[in-house]
């Protein structure tokens, strides 16, 4: 099935410059389609910002991981906000296809995960119709833009596998069948970091499909009498005030691939602090691959945040910590991980500092 996703060109009308082409037809010419994306990369997080307060950073982290294809990993508190991030992002997209046919995809969807979970109860199952006299597919809740996967950490491997396939690939497979996920789905799980009885660890494949690992702490005291004192006014908020189109936000994600450079010297860059990782002494596990790979779309997403088409040596050193954090297993007795990055980044960095990352013209 071909959706035609563009950026909304209300706002940001196409240049009519002669010789300058768009990449997308109907969208804005290369500097103002990036304008745009990075307008839709802002109107998602303020409309999150709105709903939940003192987040900040990790409402930047969770939009960046959003827009780069990816998902987030929230090792929090009951009761941090988890669940009304999760809604405010899932509830800020509108499912704008135009296909008549297309199955719905509900904004957002919460899974508790608990040790009875059956698979079938997060990808659905087939049910006999009486009627027809035939079996269909009834869609379960991993159908959706956003999907709360919450303490995904109680469930069992079995479960968990099925959660593997669906990030992973975009797919499920029920009874040799295979359904298609929408291209927008992304997961946010979350784990309790203190109440480990009757959990099963999450495997490392299963942690490398986290784009982030995020640790939520309690919020700072002024933030947290705002959320007494507004309270209200956000219960009573049934829709977020700025809404962004689900094209919307999956041609921004195909304006800033195209468009934001990445120099190969920040690929050296992660290359070379891969393999100090691998190498130090204080680590038994580096990162693999796959985290560098999926580090690439992170960076240009958050270049776009930040206004500039091109990635510089700020946005690695902000975004290595929530990458590589959760892939990269310490030796007993090590705690510090910021430290070992610290010392890994040296070199690198130092040799990223003489190159050029802006784009030749």
């Amino acid at each position: 099935m071909q959706v035609t996703e563009t950026l909304s060109s209300n706002a940001h009308p196409a240049s009519d410059s002669p010789g300058v082409d768009s990449p997308y037809p109907g969208t804005a010419a290369p500097d103002n389609a990036l304008t745009a994306a990075g307008d839709v990369l802002r109107r998602l997080t303020e409309a999150v910002k709105a709903r939940v307060i003192g987040r900040d950073e990790v409402i930047e982290l969770t939009v960046i991981a959003l827009m780069a294809d990816g998902h987030v990993l929230l090792e929090d508190f009951p009761g941090s906000g988890k669940t009304t991030l999760a809604k405010a992002l899932g509830e800020t997209i509108v499912d704008d296809r135009q296909d008549a046919t297309s199955v719905p995809i509900a904004a957002f969807r919460r899974i508790q995960f608990t040790p009875d979970l059956l698979p079938s109860d997060v990808t659905g199952s087939s049910v006999f119709d009486t009627n027809s006299n035939s079996f269909h597919f009834r869609h379960g809740p991993i159908f959706a833009h956003v999907v709360l996967a919450d303490e995904i950490n109680r469930t069992s491997p079995k479960v968990q596998s099925a959660m593997l396939e669906a990030m992973g690939e975009k797919q499920v497979t029920v009874d040799n069948v295979t359904y298609p996920l929408d291209p927008l789905f992304f997961v946010i799980a979350t784990q309790n970091p203190l109440d480990l009885i009757g959990t099963y660890p999450l495997p490392t494949p299963q942690l490398d499909r986290f784009l982030f690992k995020i640790s939520m702490q309690h919020i700072e005291r002024a933030a947290e009498l705002e959320v007494l004192q507004t309270w209200q006014q956000r219960r009573d908020l049934n829709e977020p005030q700025r809404q962004v189109g689900r094209n919307e936000i999956l041609a921004a994600r195909r304006v800033i691939d195209n468009q934001v450079y990445i120099a190969d010297s920040i690929k050296t860059a992660l290359v070379d602090t891969a393999r100090a990782l691998r190498a130090d002494e204080r680590v038994i596990q580096g990162n693999s691959t796959r985290s560098l790979v999926l580090a690439l779309p992170a960076l240009q997403v958050l270049a776009t945040l930040r206004g500039r088409s091109y990635v510089n040596a700020d946005d690695l050193e902000t975004l290595l910590h929530p990458i590589l954090g959760h892939r990269v297993e310490l030796a007993p007795g090590v705690a510090d991980f910021n430290r070992v990055l610290r010392d890994c980044l040296r070199e690198p960095m130092e040799a990223l500092a003489r190159s050029t990352l802006k784009a030749p013209r």
